[in-house]
């Protein structure tokens, strides 16, 4: 455990330093800032859903947009999920930081696109790098190229992410979550963002684009990373 100071030694990040302890005698009562590092609206607008069940509060990285991203060039989720939060964690002295990566992994394309679900289109040269404003339409048209003749049965594949929340370049924590599904033959909803238009939930009858936030952060493979980092807070 670290060595706790005064709270009138100016430093201003307070909570950063008691936090284990009083994580010791109490069960999250009031709500737990963690920055995060990603510019995505999409997994913003998630991660918050999913947090505020949980007594946390998920807030952008300030500045985040002046900051030169690093490159991501880890060949798992995990990997590439530390290298960002290590990273960012510099640029915010004593605050929590929490960095993910996320992605499609597709059983009948041996667990593809996997790490380079943002790029899939880009890399084979059929679209636009990430966040150029059409992205998601051009992976989800490429997607269904490559799985074209493929019977909906052996259409498998799941969402996984994995969160990691580092202070001060020095990883505290990593937690994952993952939901199962199938990909359809055309995309359904205009909900979600990313391949959720044809990720098919066969329980629900639903795509995670025709489910409402709520109900997503429940069973979202992002929900339930989320879900599993507040255990091990609050452990």
């Amino acid at each position: 455990m670290e060595e706790t100071k005064p709270a009138h030694d100016g430093d201003s990040s307070i909570m950063g330093r008691f936090l284990p302890a009083m994580l010791a005698d109490y069960t999250l009562p009031m709500a737990f800032r963690l920055y995060a590092a990603t510019t995505s609206q999409g997994k913003l607008r998630d991660f918050r859903t999913a947090a505020t069940a949980h007594s946390l509060t998920i807030e952008p990285l300030p500045r985040l947009e002046e900051i030169p991203a690093p490159e991501e060039d880890g060949l798992t989720f995990a990997a590439n999920a530390t290298l960002k939060a290590v990273y960012y964690s510099r640029f915010a002295p004593g605050e929590w930081v929490l960095a993910d990566d996320s992605g499609l992994e597709v059983d009948a394309l041996g667990g593809a696109p996997g790490v380079r679900s943002a790029r899939f289109a880009a890399d084979a040269g059929m679209g636009k790098a990430p966040n150029s404003g059409d992205t998601d339409a051009q992976n989800n048209r490429f997607l269904l190229q490559r799985l074209a003749g493929v019977p909906p049965v052996q259409r498998t594949a799941r969402y996984r992410c994995v969160l990691v929340t580092a202070r001060d370049g020095v990883v505290l924590h990593t937690a994952e979550g993952t939901v199962e599904g199938l990909i359809l033959e055309a995309p359904r909803g205009t909900g979600g963002f990313g391949y959720d238009p044809l990720f098919y939930l066969p329980a629900l009858g639903l795509t995670m684009a025709e489910i409402d936030l709520e109900t997503k952060h429940t069973l979202s493979h992002r929900g339930r990373a989320i879900a599993a980092l507040l255990d091990m807070l609050k452990a």
